[in-house]
C-alpha cells in the first residue's frame, strides 16, 4: 500500500511530538532533609552538595562507585618544572545556565571565596598558597608545599559565575553557623546538567534540565524536570513513594527495606556509604554546662570515655535499630579511606561490667547526667540510634537527657566557635577519600581554616604538626606510615565514639535504576527511564 506525501508527514510529525513528549520526563525526588542552602561555599554537608551538584560543577568529579574523572577540567598535573604547582586545563564551550562562557577568572573567583573565613569548604585548601589564571582556558593552583593528592580536593569545589556574584552581591560565602543570607543562598548560577526553577526551604525545590548542557550526549540527561521535596516522617516518605506521589526515595527506612522489595511496581538499590556514625564530646572543659558534677568535666577523663566506648552494644544497634544495615567499627573512618585497616576498624567488645569498673576508677561510681544532641533528619535511623545508646549508657549510671532536633539546628551547634554541645551525634562521610580529610575536619586545633568541625576541644601540637605534614609529603609509603601513626593515637585518646559504617538503601519506581552513590549523592544526570 502507497502512502502519500501529506500522509508520510503526518506519520513523521506524530512520531516527533510523541518523542517530544518522552523526553519531557519528571523525576520527584524525596528524602529526610532539605539541602541547607543554595550557596555552593556555604555548608559542607550531605543532603546540600547532593542538590547542588545538579545545578554547579567542580573540575573533576567522581562517578557512583568514588572513582575520579574530570568535569570541568579535562586534565591536570603537576608542572614538572614546579612541584607546587598544579595545570587544570578547563573544557573550552562552557557556559552557565545564563549563557555566559565559563573562564579561569570564574575558577579564580570561586577558589578564592572557598577559603574565604565564612566558607565551609576551606578545610579542603588549606595547603594552597594562590590560584591563578594563565589564560582563559588554564588555572595554576598553586601550594604551599608539594602537594600530591590535591586533586583529591577540587571535586567538592564548586565553580560559580564571577559576573553573577558580583551582579548581585553574593561575592562572599555565606555564614552558615551565624545564619548569614545573601543572595546566593536561594538562587543559583552554575553550569550544571540542572538549572533552578524555584527554591522553598524545606518544602520544595523544582530544577529543569539545562538544555545547553555541555555534557548532553556524554551523559542520558533523560530527566528533564527535578522535583526535590523533603519528607521528614519515615512512613509518610514511604506511603508517598507506594502512592506514586514520588518516584525516588534517597533514606529508606531500614524497617521498610523488604517490604518495598516485595513490591513489583518498584526498585529497592542498596550498596554501602563512605560515612562512619559516631558521637563527640567535649573533652577539653573545665567544667560542663549541662552535667551535674560541679567543677570538674567527666569527659576529659579517658577512663569515662572508655567506659562510655565499651558500654556501647553496637552488634545490638546494628539488629534490632538498624536491621543489620549497618558495619560495626571502632574508628571514625569508613572502608573506602586511605589509611583504613581491620585492625583499626575492629570495634570493642561490650563489656557493662568492665565500664563500670572504669567509671568508678575513675570517680562516678554513680555516673553523672549530661544533655546529648542529636539530629533526627540526617542519618539512618539517626534519633533511634540515640535512644538506643541513652539507655546503653544508663547501664553504667550516665543519666542522658536526649535532645533530637533538625539537622539545620543541630549543625550549627558543632560548628559554633566555641560549640554550643557538649556531647553530639555526628556522621563523616569522606569526599577526598583520604585520612587527612577526617583529621583536618574533625581532629585539627581548631582555628581558621583547620578543625571547622572539631567541637570536642581536642588539641595535640604533635598530631597538628603531623597532619600539617601530610599535605607536602611527596614520598606515599612514608606519607601513609605517617597516617597510620596518628590513627593510633587518636584511637588510643577516645575522642570519639566510634559507632558504624552507614550502609544505604534507594526506593525507586521499577522503571529506573539508579545505583547507590557512596557518597550518598545522586547522579541525576545519568538516570535512564526504562519502559513506560
Amino acid at each position: 500500500m502507497k502512502m502519500t506525501i501529506r500522509g508520510l508527514l503526518a506519520v513523521l510529525a506524530t512520531t516527533t511530538m510523541l518523542a517530544g513528549i518522552a523526553e519531557a520526563r519528571t523525576l520527584k525526588w524525596a528524602r529526610s532533609g532539605d539541602s541547607l542552602t543554595l550557596d555552593p561555599h556555604g555548608q559542607n554537608e550531605g543532603p546540600t552538595t547532593a542538590l547542588n551538584q545538579h545545578i554547579y560543577e567542580a573540575l573533576t568529579e567522581r562517578d557512583h562507585t568514588g572513582k575520579l574523572g574530570p568535569s570541568l577540567a579535562t586534565s591536570w598535573q603537576v608542572l614538572p618544572s614546579d612541584n607546587k604547582t598544579w595545570e587544570f586545563k578547563l573544557r573550552p564551550g562552557v557556559k552557565f545556565h545564563d549563557g555566559t562562557a565559563l573562564t579561569a577568572d570564574d575558577v579564580v573567583f570561586s577558589y578564592q571565596r572557598a577559603m574565604q573565613p565564612t566558607s565551609d569548604f576551606k578545610g579542603y585548601l588549606t595547603n594552597v598558597a594562590e590560584v591563578v589564571k594563565v589564560d582563559d582556558l588554564t588555572v595554576h593552583i598553586k601550594t604551599k608545599g608539594p602537594d600530591p593528592l590535591l586533586v583529591n580536593n577540587t571535586t567538592s569545589i564548586y565553580i560559580m559565575s564571577k559576573a553573577w556574584a558580583e551582579k548581585n552581591n553574593a561575592t562572599k560565602a555565606q555564614d552558615f553557623k551565624n545564619k548569614e543570607e545573601n543572595f546566593s543562598v536561594r538562587n543559583a548560577m552554575g553550569t550544571g546538567p540542572y538549572t533552578l526553577v524555584s527554591r522553598e526551604p524545606d518544602v520544595k525545590t523544582v530544577l529543569k534540565r539545562n538544555e545547553n548542557y555541555w555534557g548532553k550526549g556524554q551523559v542520558p540527561l533523560e530527566v528533564s524536570e527535578i522535583v526535590y521535596t523533603p519528607i521528614k516522617a519515615d512512613a509518610t516518605r514511604v506511603a508517598a513513594l507506594l502512592s506514586g506521589e514520588v518516584d525516588f526515595v534517597q533514606d529508606v527506612p531500614v524497617q521498610d527495606i523488604q517490604r518495598l522489595k516485595g513490591d513489583q511496581k518498584l526498585r529497592v538499590t542498596t550498596g554501602p556509604e563512605n560515612r562512619t556514625i559516631f558521637f563527640g564530646m567535649d573533652v577539653a572543659a573545665k567544667d560542663l554546662k549541662s552535667d551535674n558534677v560541679e567543677g570538674k568535666n567527666p569527659f576529659a577523663d579517658k577512663r569515662v570515655r572508655q567506659a562510655m566506648n565499651i558500654a556501647l552494644n553496637r552488634t545490638a544497634i546494628q539488629r534490632v535499630v538498624m536491621r543489620g544495615e549497618s558495619v560495626p567499627t571502632g574508628i571514625i573512618m569508613p572502608p573506602f579511606v586511605n589509611g583504613w585497616t581491620k585492625e583499626l576498624d575492629e570495634a570493642p567488645a561490650t563489656d557493662v561490667n568492665a565500664a563500670k569498673k572504669l567509671m568508678a576508677d575513675a570517680g562516678y561510681p554513680n555516673g553523672f547526667s549530661v544533655t546529648l544532641h542529636c539530629p533526627n533528619d540526617r542519618y539512618v535511623n539517626d534519633e533511634a540510634i540515640c535512644q538506643a545508646a541513652v539507655g546503653m549508657w544508663g547501664q553504667i549510671g550516665i543519666k542522658v537527657n536526649l535532645v533530637s532536633q533538625s539537622k539545620s539546628i543541630h549543625f550549627t551547634l558543632i560548628q559554633k566557635n566555641p560549640p554550643e554541645t557538649e556531647f553530639y551525634m555526628v556522621g563523616w562521610g569522606v569526599p577526598t577519600f583520604d585520612s587527612h580529610y577526617i583529621f583536618s575536619f574533625m581532629y585539627n586545633t581548631r582555628g581558621g581554616s583547620l578543625g571547622s568541625w572539631n567541637a570536642t576541644g581536642y588539641s595535640n601540637k604533635d598530631i597538628d604538626a603531623k597532619i600539617l605534614s601530610l599535605t607536602s609529603e611527596t614520598d606515599l609509603a612514608k606519607r601513609n606510615a605517617t597516617i597510620g601513626e596518628i590513627w593510633k593515637t587518636l584511637k588510643d585518646e577516645v575522642v570519639y565514639l566510634p559507632l558504624h559504617h552507614q550502609a544505604l538503601s534507594y526506593a525507586m519506581k521499577s522503571n529506573l535504576d539508579i545505583p547507590v552513590d557512596v557518597s550518598n549523592s545522586p547522579k541525576l544526570k545519568a538516570v535512564s527511564f526504562k519502559g513506560s
